[in-house]
């Protein structure tokens, strides 16, 4: 800033040249004395040091020189007044500058220092520059401070003994602004400690240096390439108007402004700023998110969060939140495949042994084949002893089979993690675009979180675990859209997320036209108030499952969900020996509150499909509760089935299941248990055989009778019968009609409540 440049404010004085008139001996204010008139000075035309000079006679005890011309004094502007001055005869005499300071009415400002430093004259003719710095702010090196002064009349006092005579040079008043304009506003620039911003140079001292001296100022960054080649954290502000280049391995830290922005402006480019802000984010820092402000961000690869964030293992809280992440569409998005044959053995159910070309499988990869389930990847590889580690058993059995390995991309791919927990996403759109899979999590960790996040048309994956880092996973109020609405159910590949561990809580998400919303491999899930819907527009389309839990014993609940045109599929297709063993069988499941909804669909649908891949398994504990099922454009058959294309199930160890208070429209046969089956006997008959009538869940047997009450009379001929009766569950050979015996022939009707299972 310079306001003889900017505004064309003059600050010199004129020359002596021009005349004494403007020159008093007094303060110079109107009427002072001038040095044309009285007062003991001349002009001197010629001098072997000054092109023409004012000489003056010391007669007074302080011999003024002023000039009379108002200097403009502007808040936030620092004047230097200078001149030369030599000692030419009589005593030698000190001199310095000063000034009388005005205000805008034209009083005096009172209080206000008027001198600046006093120079000693030492020798006759040795000419000496006097100077002193006048400004508005009380700052390094302003000898004369006039808060609130509107102008000045400067020029210079002789001090000392009487009858020196002093010759002085012409004023020069200059404008040092420049000098405190860092300070003024509150900037340090970096190159005044050494940075070069050449690109090369490393400038990561100067940094460090410029923020130790910064006080709460701001850094300055001009413009230039900075090479920072360590790790450097500031403390205060930084401004970018030049770039910055840094190797990965290295964290650049910025305390006060921690966001996203900062990280664009320091770095200039999307995807290095959201690297760059990542490795600070884990580094030792004062924040616990990034904020990626609103912004949306090409990514052009897969972003290794753990190679960003300069570790494998993380367990303090951190969040990413507020922006969208867009995968280019010209960027590198391929998947990888491969192919090799391998030995497994359920007695070491995650791992493959005897791994033909080993070296091409890498963490994260999926697998399939013969006797894989679904959602089972890659965790780990031992190229020495070519095995590869599972995340989840196989169940078909030992043998040595060809599989296949398919490694999608994903947009940020935490699987370099060994273990990260605590960690969260929120408010962020993943827009895949069909292109790359949404988050891959890290290979083991808990307590990790997705709240208020978009996963746009994911190309194959929207959220997959392949190992326990999903433990205690939150997935919260989240939309998972689709790129396969097109295309019709049974040709839809996508998979909303999977899970492996236990504990994990899918809550207000919606899920539309995925293959499947979600499937839960571990125990204890909570899936509350989640809508996800499937359906496609063919007549009798083929529908799948929305929710796959894939462990027998679940300990699961889902509540409060919509559920349309999608089932409930219940399966132990990740036990390496599916058979039923010293294990619990299908158990403690529970669904309540939920809206059921298929439409157009072939009559064999069911909305809950228990489906074993080994023998001898049943059900012991099973609660549907205060649901609705509902069938339009079509009615289906039952609400539940089981899927025998590997095996069935032992219908006579159901034990504690309740199926009641559900709201059936378009179900041919609604299902109960205990169910409330009424009889009515017209021929007597001591034996009353009854059938429950396809009331009872999964095809079961009358098992167990807990009540018959007769309604209205029982008749002997037209006599009222009052003999007792009892009950034969399980009377046929086929086991789907129970007996009540009675101890006469009897006519009548009766309504008995029907278990298929045990409840004790």
């Amino acid at each position: 800033m310079n306001k003889a440049i900017t505004d064309g404010v003059i600050f010199d004085p004129p020359p002596f040249s021009d005349g004494l008139d403007v020159w008093a001996s007094g303060d110079g204010t109107p009427g002072s004395p001038t040095y044309a008139g009285a007062a003991p000075g001349s002009f001197v035309p010629a001098d072997q040091n000054f092109d023409g000079c004012l000489e003056v006679v010391k007669v007074e005890t302080v011999q003024s020189v002023r000039h009379m011309g108002e200097t403009p004094i502007l808040p936030g502007c620092y004047l230097r007044i200078s001149t030369r001055v030599k000692c030419t005869g009589g005593p030698l005499p000190a001199v310095r500058i000063a000034g009388w300071a005005g205000r805008a009415d034209g009083t005096p400002l009172s209080g206000a220092t008027q001198t600046g430093p006093s120079v000693q004259l030492t020798a006759y003719g040795e000419v000496v520059e006097v100077s002193a710095i006048v400004g508005t702010g009380d700052r390094g090196g302003v000898d004369m401070v006039w808060s609130g002064a509107a102008y000045g009349h400067f020029g210079l006092d002789i001090t000392g003994p009487n009858s020196a005579l002093v010759r002085i040079d012409d004023f020069t008043i200059e404008d040092v602004t420049s000098i405190y304009l860092r300070d003024i506003l509150a900037f340090v620039d970096v190159r005044d400690y050494g940075a070069t911003g050449d690109g090369t140079t490393d400038d990561s001292a100067a940094f460090e240096a410029a923020d130790a001296a910064a006080g709460g100022r701001t850094v300055n960054v001009p413009e230039g390439t900075y090479y920072l080649g360590g790790n450097v954290t500031m403390d205060n502000p930084v401004t970018f108007e030049g770039t910055l280049v840094q190797p990965q391995q290295y964290s650049f830290v910025m305390q006060r402004n921690f966001d996203y922005d900062s990280y664009l402006r320091a770095f200039g480019n999307e995807e290095e700023a959201l690297k760059k802000a990542v490795r600070a984010l884990f580094s030792p820092n004062d924040h616990e998110s990034l904020d990626l402000c609103g912004r949306r961000i090409a990514i052009f690869a897969p972003l290794d969060v753990s190679a960003a964030a300069g570790t494998e293992t993380f367990a303090q809280r951190r969040v990413i939140r507020h922006g969208q992440i867009v995968a280019a569409s010209t960027g590198d998005w391929e998947d990888e495949v491969a192919s090799s044959e391998a030995s497994y053995a359920p007695a070491n159910p995650k791992v493959l042994t005897d791994v033909v070309n080993v070296g091409a499988i890498t963490r994260g990869m999926r697998v399939t084949g013969p006797g894989v389930g679904r959602e089972v990847f890659v965790v780990s590889r031992n190229l020495a002893g070519r095995t590869v580690t599972l995340s989840r058993p196989l169940h078909g059995g030992a043998g040595t089979r060809t599989y296949g390995f398919r490694r999608y991309r994903y947009m940020l791919d935490f699987s370099g993690f060994d273990a990260l927990s605590v960690f969260g996403m929120e408010d962020i759109e993943f827009q895949c675009q069909g292109l790359a899979s949404a988050v891959m999590l890290p290979r083991d960790g808990t307590g990790n979180q997705i709240r208020d996040c978009f996963f746009t048309k994911p190309k194959d994956r929207g959220v997959t675990s392949i190992g326990t880092g999903c433990q205690g996973l939150q997935v919260d109020d989240c939309q998972f859209l689709s790129a396969e609405s097109s295309e019709l159910v049974q040709n839809r590949s996508s998979i909303a997320l999977n899970t492996n561990n236990n504990d994990v809580k899918l809550r207000g998400n919606r899920c539309v036209h995925f293959r499947h919303f979600a499937v839960l491999g571990g125990q204890g899930s909570m899936v509350v108030g989640n809508h996800f819907f499937h359906g496609d527009s063919a007549p009798q389309g083929v529908r799948r499952a929305g929710i796959v839990i894939a462990n027998t014993n679940c300990q699961t609940t889902l509540s409060g969900n919509y559920i349309d045109n999608g089932f409930i599929e219940w399966t132990n297709e990740h036990d390496a020996t599916p058979d039923l063993g010293a294990e619990f069988s299908y158990g403690a499941l529970t669904l309540t509150g939920n809206t059921f909804l298929v439409s157009d669909a072939k009559t064999s649908f069911s909305f809950l499909v228990v489906k074993p891949h080994g023998t001898g398994h049943f059900i012991q504990g099973l609660a549907v509760v205060g649901n609705v099922f509902k069938s339009v454009k079509g009615n289906i058959d039952s609400i539940e089935a089981v899927d025998d294309s590997f095996a069935g199930l032992n219908l006579s160890r159901l034990r504690n299941i309740e199926i009641r208070a559900n709201t059936f429209n378009g179900i041919n046969s609604p299902t109960f248990n205990p169910a409330s089956v009424k009889h009515t006997q017209n021929t007597p008959a001591r034996n009353w055989t009854i059938s429950p009538g396809g009331k009872l869940p999964f095809g079961g047997r009358p098992r167990f009778i807990e009540s018959v009450v007769p309604e209205r009379r029982i008749l002997q001929g037209s006599a009222t019968h009052f003999g007792h009766f009892y009950t034969l569950p399980d009377d046929d050979p086929a086991q789907r009609t129970f007996r009540v015996v009675w101890s006469e022939q009897v006519t009548g009707t009766v309504r008995a409540m029907v278990r298929a299972d045990n409840p004790a």
